[in-house]
């Protein structure tokens, strides 16, 4: 006997699902739309305020290097001349979005303190001088009373020898 080898197959159905198709395609709640814009604004936010930080990072540096320029004195604006600086400051800001407390957003800029360097150092120079002159006050104070200490002793030991 032949096997049949329409057995090994699917059995066919007798009724065929029908597919269901709609007139009209339900519309996507708007919800995922906003959603995605609000992101797509906050990575823009976050994007400006990180190009911000950037360029503000990248003036410094133009800052630093002048200033090395003009400690080493050999940028000869013309033959005949030297400039006292090779750049000049005026006030500087960069753009920088704002996010305020009712979480709206405001577009401005932020001044860039190009002055902040010197502060700091003139500060931590201040700062050290103090902690200097502490020390040297108080290394002062320690060698007078040693030395006062010691000669009220060389004083006692001659007046002794002299009554003896």
């Amino acid at each position: 006997m032949k096997k049949n080898q329409d057995t090994d197959k699917k059995p066919i159905l007798l009724f065929q699902p029908t597919s269901v198709i709609t007139a009209i395609v339900p519309l996507q709640p708007q919800e995922k739309k906003i959603i995605s814009e609000r992101e797509r604004f906050i990575t823009q936010v976050e994007r400006i305020n990180q190009m911000a930080q950037e360029l503000e990072a990248a003036i410094l540096e133009l800052k630093a290097i002048a200033n090395t320029l003009n400690t080493q004195k050999r940028y000869p604006l013309s033959v005949k001349e030297l400039c006292k600086n090779i750049c000049h400051y005026f006030a500087v800001s960069v753009p920088w979005v704002k996010r305020k407390s009712d979480k709206s957003f405001i577009l401005r800029t932020r001044k860039v303190d190009l002055l902040r360097a010197e502060r700091e150092a003139a500060l931590l120079a201040q700062q050290l001088r103090q902690q200097t002159k502490k020390r040297l006050a108080s290394q002062r104070h320690r060698k007078n009373k040693n030395g006062a200490e010691a000669d009220t002793k060389r004083f006692l030991k001659k007046v002794l020898v002299n009554k003896s």
